[in-house]
């Protein structure tokens, strides 16, 4: 199913000047620096800014996708805490799931990461230096839709492998430390 027909897809909000930081701003600013290598939205240290002209359906909900419509990297970060008020600047791309009864954001989240979908997206972006991906572009992926129950699953397994990445990436850097020590220990005659 095309993506148009399961979500909508926003530009993001175009700022005519620079980002004019206040403390004691209403709105939060999702930008491309908040979007975290886990592909979530990291919500700790959002600009924080007054903006007086913002429509109600510019603002971000809880489970929007911010999609990178610029660069090398084309995948999405889901926003899975509650910023408040908030709007995602421009390039960014704002996703929201319109048919939660045919597919989870996570899944979606997860999906644009996959071959299929990177295939699709690099294949019709735009630009040499900077490569770009248009809102028409990402509203024509095919999306595949199994059932929420697999999508739920397919959701749980891909924390799971992530997770073990990590831990493996992990214990393989700690093995790395040790085999050093002891190298260094039998380099100054310690007996092991």
């Amino acid at each position: 199913m095309k993506l148009r027909n399961i979500a909508t897809v926003q530009m993001g909000y175009s700022f005519r000047s620079r980002l004019e930081t206040t403390a004691g701003g209403d709105v939060a600013v999702i930008q491309m620096k908040d979007l975290a290598d886990d592909n979530t939205v990291d919500c700790n240290n959002l600009a924080k800014i007054e903006l007086d002209s913002l429509k109600k359906h510019h603002l971000t909900q809880h489970n929007d996708l911010i999609f990178r419509s610029r660069g090398h990297t084309l995948t999405a970060a889901i926003l899975l805490s509650d910023p408040g008020r908030a709007v995602v600047a421009a390039p960014l791309l704002r996703i929201r799931v319109t048919k939660l009864d045919r597919i989870l954001p996570a899944y979606l989240n997860w999906y644009l990461r996959q071959q299929d979908a990177q295939i699709y997206l690099t294949s019709r972006a735009k630009g040499t230096a900077q490569k770009m991906i248009s809102k028409q572009t990402l509203d024509g992926l095919e999306v595949a839709l199994p059932p929420l129950p697999i999508q739920a699953q397919i959701v749980t397994l891909a924390k799971l492998a992530t997770h073990e990445q990590h831990l493996l990436h992990t214990l393989a850097s700690k093995r790395k430390q040790y085999i050093s020590t002891l190298m260094m220990q039998l380099a100054k005659g310690f007996r092991i």
